[in-house]
């Protein structure tokens, strides 16, 4: 009796034609795990990893086994079918010469189709192949075996629909298949064979312009999905429907066809119309009179859109072509002339073959001359209905050889001449095209931001783009195009209209979209374009702001605006919000070849140079403004050509320094390797207080070891010193105690050597913190020698710091008034010198002990009482800024009151056992309103650079020895004790 199993749909059985019961879904599983490899032993441990999967149940084995069983009773009116125990496994195993099951008959089919060499028959065989199957394979039964093979056996099927269709398209067939690849298409956006023959089905359907619009979304998609473009196969294809390729009209190859008659070829050849196409009304009426008033009878239609570069010539043609495609049922050509391109104009010759292949004539049959070619193009477009576009011509002999013969085509050209020739000998009709009108370009922005989903808050924004762009339509053109793809972007694109005009908007290639391959991109580059190409590439950090970019091409701002718009326009860099331009890393590859190719050792190191010094002199004004006591510069001039950016305020200053944080870590590497040690030196100093505040800490570490190696190299011995000691107190800051003390020793040391007693205070304080995280004691210890250095320095805030410190590790050892005394000592020292940062730290501190005593008012410090009590919930720690203590920080225990009560509790977020802030919030405050500029009589006023700078003669009126001049390099009276 025939026996079938059936695995391509629902898992069963049929003997004689009956189905049989197969029983549970796990037993049908064990069935279809035996029948994949009907013929063939499958080991029991297999089968149970496909019945019960790779962690199969403990009793798995003897079910098995009573699963056989039972399909064996259920198959046991199948003659010749059984189920065998073989060594080791079990088989599924029969008698019968054809295919067991369905699966093994579907691959059987498929592939005695390879051994076929006439296409009718690999129809057939395919068409029963795909016939088998019932639905999803292995329907009725479930696992992860089940799922995977599910799959494969999907993509077998996927690829024997494939081989159908490539043989049905070789059969003769095309737009009987449109409906199912249109499916397939949707299904498989990205697959390249599937396109391939969704654009032949539709070339072959006389749907050209369909078939050439489907190429462009494919492309795109790959672009913009994967990174790539189409591959060669699928880009000839495209090459060969653009030519109306004869061959892609095959004939049949099975002899049933071979008689019949050619089919006539019909060129649709128009490219896609804008779908943003706007206005121009009196033009398009203008191209309509023209075409009635020539009629079917009269002399060729001849219409030449003129305009200036820009002005949207082809767009207006190709919409009005695509209006009344209706009336040319014989079909359109369409050249692109390269009359104003970078590209070698087209010769007439040349572009008469193509018409001609276009047309069905053999190019081998073609005459060589120019005339000859011209005599047969109009034979063969005489009596025809067509429509020829003629775009971007430069002169008329480009032209004439073109017009076609008879009088019932129409012919539009588009150029930036008037071409006089064509208007007196052919009768063509010049059409005038100019700006769009203010309504027509609201209109165009409008649906792009629509598209977008961009909400305009504001109508005065569209009419200053508007404004700006003049109305020239290739302007409002590339705005819509950036609102489409950067609808984030909208802000920066009215900036830059607004302070570089139409500039801003300028590329090296403005006639050509955005080039594919970075070789023909750079071919239609200016050498400036190219320059900055290669720069950009070697510049330190993975992207630039127009600032460094003008710093690195030596150009102007304008200059170098354009330039970089130039570079985002060809696709070889990207823009990303806030002015940065990017590359990607195999783009900044090719980049760096070209400039070791094309540029010379100089330039190289003349634009680095500038930059380095645009970086370390940027970030350096920017610190001033983040800590207003530095002392006077001692950083060296910028070399020639550098322009420097300087931040208008602190504000100004931190968001340039987040914006460039990478960036500057990368300069300083660059620096580095150029051995430019004073560069090194300095990016570390100016990035230190950033640093700080943002808690970078590891940046922060990095930038120092770099400068302590730099600083090896440079004479001056106060460089290693601050280099030494700012690393210790970087060491300290991520937990690396042992190697901040070695640090900070070695600090102490050479600061001995050359007297530099202001190091040595710093020092100190540091390694106060450091020890005060192990033992007070020592930290008390060194925190007295930093205050007693402190007090012989012309340094107030110094000072301040020390007994900021001193009051700290005092309260945390219990002596509360001591503690009091050198908190009130510091606050007034910072209220005094107007450094609302220090003044933040000791208010810090004060809720830790406060509670624990008495707080009398200071003279000269009024509001003390009142900022004290505002902070008593704050986080306590000796020297944090921003309320974050150091590892290992222990809360001070209030004393027990009279009476045994204890006070309010102040415990801090902060525990020995946790190490994990609560909460950072209440700190930040803390900082927030000590640093808020008092406008009371008795508070110092805002802080400025000047009246520091005014007040020094007191400073120094307070005694003491005075530090070496050298020492001034680094920060004066800074507030990072």
């Amino acid at each position: 009796m025939a026996v079938l199993l059936r695995l391509l749909g629902e898992v069963a059985a049929e003997v004689g034609g009956r189905r049989v019961d197969l029983g549970t879904p796990r037993q049908r599983c064990v069935l279809a795990a035996l029948a994949v490899d009907a013929g063939r032993v499958v080991s029991v441990d297999l089968l149970i990893e496909r019945v019960w999967g790779a962690d199969g149940a403990p009793r798995a084995r003897s079910t098995l086994h009573n699963y056989i069983s039972r399909l064996r009773r259920a198959l046991a009116g199948a003659g010749g079918l059984a189920i065998v125990r073989r060594s080791g496994g079990y088989a599924l195993v029969t008698d019968m010469t054809g295919p067991l099951t369905d699966l093994h008959r579907f691959r059987e089919l498929c592939a005695a189709v390879d051994a076929e060499v006439d296409d009718e028959p690999a129809v057939r065989m395919l068409t029963d192949a795909l016939g088998l199957w019932r639905g999803e394979p292995l329907t009725g039964v479930d696992g992860e075996w089940v799922r995977a093979e599910r799959d494969r056996l999907e993509q077998e099927r996927l690829t024997a629909e494939h081989e159908l269709v490539d043989a049905r398209l070789c059969a003769g067939d095309g737009g009987e298949l449109l409906a199912e690849l249109s499916a397939r298409a949707t299904r498989h956006p990205l697959n390249e064979r599937v396109a391939a023959q969704y654009l032949t089905a539709l070339h072959r359907a006389g749907r050209t312009t369909d078939a050439l619009e489907h190429y462009r979304h494919v492309r795109t998609q790959l672009v913009e999905e994967l990174g790539t473009d189409p591959g060669a196969a699928l880009q000839e294809l495209h090459r060969q429907i653009l030519a109306a390729d004869p061959r892609l009209v095959a004939a049949p190859t099975s002899t049933a066809h071979t008689a019949a008659a050619p089919q006539p070829v019909v060129p649709r050849q128009l490219p896609a119309a804008l779908s943003s196409f706007v206005g121009r009304e009196d033009a398009l009426r203008q191209l309509d009179n023209h075409l009635d008033a020539t009629g079917t009878t009269g002399p060729v239609a001849i219409a030449s859109i003129i305009g200036t570069g820009g002005m949207g010539k082809t767009s207006l043609a190709l919409h009005w072509a695509h209006q009344h495609t209706d009336r040319f049922p014989d079909g359109h050509l369409w050249v692109d002339l390269r009359g104003f391109s970078p590209d070698h104009p087209r010769q007439a010759t040349d572009v008469l073959a193509d018409f001609l292949a276009a047309l069905g004539v053999d190019r081998g049959l073609l005459p060589q001359d120019v005339d000859a070619r011209a005599a047969l193009y109009r034979t063969h477009t005489t009596g025809k209905r067509m429509l020829i576009l003629l775009d971007n011509a430069a002169t008329a002999d480009q032209v004439v050889p073109l017009l076609p013969g008879g009088d019932a085509c129409t012919v539009l050209i588009t150029s930036r001449n008037r071409l006089p020739t064509l208007i007196t000998r052919h009768s063509a009709r010049p059409v005038r095209v100019d700006v769009l009108t203010d309504a027509e370009a609201r209109t165009l922005l409008a649906t792009a931001l629509t598209d977008a989903q961009t909400p305009v808050t504001s109508q005065q924004a569209v009419t200053e783009l508007i404004t700006l762009c003049g109305g020239l339509p290739l302007a409002l053109g590339l705005i819509t195009a950036r609102i489409r793809t950067h609808p984030h972007l909208l802000d920066d694109i009215v900036a830059d209209l607004r302070e570089f005009g139409l500039d801003a908007l300028s590329s090296g290639d403005p006639d050509s979209c955005l080039a594919v391959v970075l070789s023909w991109s750079l071919r239609h580059l200016a050498e400036r374009h190219r320059a900055a190409f290669a720069l950009l590439a070697i510049a330190p950090g993975s992207d630039s702001g127009l600032p460094a970019a003008i710093n690195l091409t030596g150009l102007s701002a304008r200059e170098t605006h354009s330039v970089l718009r130039a570079l985002t326009d060809a696709s070889l860099i990207t823009q990303a919000p806030g002015g940065r331009y990017a590359m990607h890393d195999l783009v900044r590859a090719y980049a760096a070849t070209t400039a070791h190719r094309d540029l010379t050792e100089q330039a190289r190191q003349a634009a680095l140079g500038r930059v380095l010094d645009f970086y370390t002199h940027t970030a350096h004004h920017a610190d001033l403004m983040l800590d207003v006591h530095r002392g006077p510069l001692g950083l060296a001039a910028p070399s020639p050509g550098t322009h420097i950016h300087s931040p208008a305020d602190a504000t100004e200053a931190l968001a340039w320094f987040d914006s460039e944080r990478a960036t500057l870590l990368a300069a300083q590497h660059v620096a580095a390797l150029r051995h430019s040690h004073h560069t090194v030196w300095w990016l570390a100093m100016s990035l230190d207080t950033f640093h700080h505040r943002r808690g970078h800490r590891h940046d922060r570490l990095a930038a120092w070891r770099a400068a302590a190696q730099a600083a090896e190299h440079l004479p001056d011995q106060v460089t290693r010193l601050v280099a030494h000691r700012h690393l210790g107190r970087a060491c300290a800051a991520v937990g690396l105690h042992e190697e901040a003390i070695g640090h900070l020793h070695h600090v102490l040391g050479l600061a001995e050597d050359h007297e530099a007693l202001y190091e040595q205070a710093h020092a100190l304080l540091t390694l106060a913190r450091v020890w005060g995280r192990h033992d007070d004691h020592k930290a008390l210890d060194h925190a007295k020698q930093a205050l007693h250095l402190s007090r012989g320095l012309d340094r107030p805030l110094c000072e301040a710091h020390g007994h900021n410190a001193v009051g700290w590790y005092t309260a945390r050892l219990g002596d509360h008034d001591t503690a009091r005394g050198h908190f009130h000592a510091a606050l007034t020292l910072h209220r005094r010198h107007h450094n609302p940062t220090g003044e933040a730290n000791t208010l810090d501190g004060l809720p830790s002990w406060s509670d624990c005593c008495e707080t009398p008012r200071v003279s000269g410090v009024p509001d003390q009482e009142r900022d004290r009590r505002s902070l008593c919930s704050c986080p306590p720690h000796p020297t944090s800024r921003l309320g974050v203590p150091p590892a290992g920080h222990r809360p001070i225990r209030p004393r027990v009151r009279p009476g045994g009560r204890s006070p309010p509790s102040t415990s801090s977020p902060w525990s020995p056992s946790t190490r994990t802030p609560r909460t950072g919030r209440r700190a930040r405050s803390c900082v927030a309103r000590a640093c808020t500029p008092r406008t009371s009589s008795s508070g110092p006023g805002p802080v400025t650079r000047a009246g520091w700078e005014a007040d020094r003669p007191s400073r120094r009126n307070r005694g003491g020895s005075r530090p070496s001049r050298s020492s001034w390099r680094d920060c004066a009276g800074r507030t990072r004790n």
